[in-house]
């Protein structure tokens, strides 16, 4: 099956810390789903835009390997890589790298489907088209 990938570099910003002086646990989940959204959009999909059309892009599992943590002003890339694994899954492959250096922080595997407008799975033209694309 076609894999698309995609990276995308952030900086941790004070308040996302906790009192351990250490990005928050639920913080990686915000920064993984950016990363999604940027993917999307380099492919030319625009999450807002597929809500509005009734297609809602909906997480249905997600897998985290804590390996090292991320302080304030850390610098981080997110690589991403979208492969769909079922007529009506797709999974995102996300690792976090600290920068620079590129020491592994988070290994993630985050599930989803497409519900259509009656909340039904259903994959939609816009993500077919892109998975098979021979291009």
């Amino acid at each position: 099956m076609k894999k698309i990938e995609h990276s995308s570099e952030f900086v941790v910003r004070d308040y996302e810390c906790d009192m351990q002086g250490v990005v928050n646990n639920s913080v990686y989940q915000n920064y993984l789903e950016h990363a999604r959204h940027l993917l999307l959009k380099n492919i030319g999909l625009d999450f807002a835009g597929l809500t509005d059309k009734g297609i809602m892009l909906t997480v249905i599992r997600v897998e985290l390997d804590y390996k090292s943590p991320l302080v304030s002003s850390d610098r981080f890339r997110i690589d991403t890589v979208m492969e769909r694994v079922s007529p009506l899954r797709i999974v995102f492959i996300q690792n976090i790298y600290k920068i620079p250096g590129d020491m592994l922080v988070l290994k993630g595997k985050v599930f989803g489907t497409s519900l259509n407008r009656r909340r039904r799975p259903e994959m939609p033209v816009e993500l077919e088209l892109i998975f098979n694309d021979d291009q």
